[in-house]
């Protein structure tokens, strides 16, 4: 059995499936509300925002 099998395999498993799904959409919800913040709420893109 090569290393390769071994890890599909193992990934296979619905607990390990099911951790590493969650981390995978915690790291995205991490990385909008980021990407959130870093926009800001009261911040204007508006090129003519004084006129």
């Amino acid at each position: 059995m090569t290393t390769t099998q071994r890890i599909r395999q193992w990934l296979a498993r619905p607990t390990v499936a099911f951790i590493a799904r969650t981390v995978l959409y915690f790291i995205i919800m991490l990385l909008l509300v980021y990407l959130y913040s870093y926009r800001g709420v009261n911040n204007s893109h508006f090129i003519y925002n004084e006129f």
